[in-house]
Order: C-alpha cells, then structure tokens, then sequence
C-alpha cells in the first residue's frame, strides 16, 4: 500500500515539473511567435477621422522592425501579424486605439523599435 502512495505522489511531481516545462517552453515561444506585421489602411478617408492612429502609422510604425505599412484603398486600420512561414495568424483593429496604445499593442506582440544604427543606413 506504501508503495503505490509513493508511485502516485512520484507520478503527480512528474505531471507538475513536465507541466511547468512546457508553459515556460511555451512563453518563451509566445514572444518569438509573430515574424512580421504589416498595417493595412486606406491613406486617408476614415485615416483622416483618426489623427492618432494616423501619426502612429505615418510616424511611429517606421521605426520598427520587421512591420510595413500597405496601403488599401478604403480598408479600415488593422494590424496583420504574420508566423514564419508567412502566414496570417491574427489581424487586429486599429481604430479604437490611441497612438500610445497602438505602439505598446506592437511591443506586446514582440516587436522592437530599430536601432540608430539602422535607421542611419537607410
């Protein structure tokens, strides 16, 4: 009867360690899981109601790496994320947001801001 107590605890602290394990691996990947984004928006129409999302587009969003704006004829502002393999994983809404919170809404999905190295080559 011992015994099986001991074999049930043993299995339960394995369950948990391997448990853990894998949430850490998975966080960590969290952070690696979108390769690029690309903001999709019209230039002007319903960008011109919209001057933080607009300055955050024209203004902030050329500062980060691996983000690119397109232009659609129309299209309200979102932001696209895309894996590795260039595939689109989640799209986004801009248009409620502030400008504040559409940078920290790009920091959040692992993007970083380019260095004054690169911006000196371009």
């Amino acid at each position: 009867m011992m015994y099986n107590m001991a074999s049930a605890v043993t299995v339960r602290y394995i369950f948990a360690v391997l448990t853990l394990a894998l949430f850490v691996s998975f966080a960590n990947s969290a952070n690696n899981y979108y390769s690029s984004a690309r903001v999709e928006s019209c230039s002007g129409c319903s960008l011109n109601r919209l001057p933080d999302v607009k300055e955050f587009i024209f203004k902030d969003l050329p500062n980060y790496n691996n983000v690119e704006f397109r232009h659609i004829q129309g299209a309200i502002p979102e932001l696209v994320l895309f894996n590795e393999h260039e595939e689109e994983v989640e799209r986004l809404v801009l248009s409620r947001l502030t400008r504040e919170e559409c940078n920290e809404l790009l920091v959040s999905k692992g993007f970083t801001k380019k260095s004054k190295d690169n911006k000196d080559e371009m």
